[in-house]
């Protein structure tokens, strides 16, 4: 069962990088493409997640790294104009598995659900309104759209998913490796600049 486990997670790390599938997304396909019954059990995302580490090192190590930088600075640029409602930039974006096929998800932890909305539409804006799965399984609404990122010279999808304004509470506790799903624009700006003054100790 291990086998078959690291199995399908392999493969669902190979759509989630080709064609930027989510996790669950990519593990269901998985299962349908190596011909498996549809109930088998699926591997955990932890999994998933070091098998698209994995693949990124062999096959995308020359281009990943700029795709990712050039999203996390996309994403701040949201994160400064959507500042009043206290976003927080999770996915891989945040967890630094990204590639220019992936999208940008940004929780919002507002007092009005709808005042969101308001201010998307003063700033011009179109969106869709649809609900996806939350950080605690839960259904949250979500506002989704798309965004040109200069530097990748193409559309992003944005997705803002509204949380009630006490559920960022319970968003920033760290996993059993110290490791936190989500972080606000400080905690990106740190990494952002972390990777910069990586870069240049190695230039050196």
């Amino acid at each position: 069962m291990d086998e078959l486990m690291q199995e399908i997670a392999a493969c669902a790390a190979r759509l989630v990088v080709e064609e930027g599938l989510e996790y669950g997304a990519a593990k269901r396909r998985a299962v349908k493409t190596l011909g498996l019954p549809q109930r088998t059990a699926l591997p955990p995302n932890d999994l998933v997640e070091e098998q698209v580490r994995e693949y990124i090192e062999l096959f995308c190590s020359e281009t990943q790294p700029q795709e990712l930088a050039a999203l996390r600075a996309h994403a701040l640029q949201w994160m400064v104009r959507l500042q009043d409602f206290r976003p927080h930039l999770g996915g891989a974006v945040w967890r630094g598995t990204a590639t220019r096929l992936s999208d940008i998800y940004l929780q919002l932890f507002c007092d009005d659900s709808k005042s969101t909305e308001i201010a998307l539409i003063n700033m011009n804006l179109a969106y869709d309104v649809s609900t996806l799965k939350g950080f605690h399984g839960e259904a949250v609404d979500a506002l989704s759209m798309h965004s040109f990122c200069q530097a990748l010279g193409e559309d992003i999808g944005v997705h803002l998913l509204i949380y009630d304004h006490d559920d960022v509470r319970g968003a920033l506790k760290q996993d059993t490796q110290g490791r936190t799903a989500r972080g606000d624009a400080k905690a990106l700006k740190k990494l952002i600049e972390s990777k910069y003054e990586h870069e240049d100790a190695e230039r050196k």
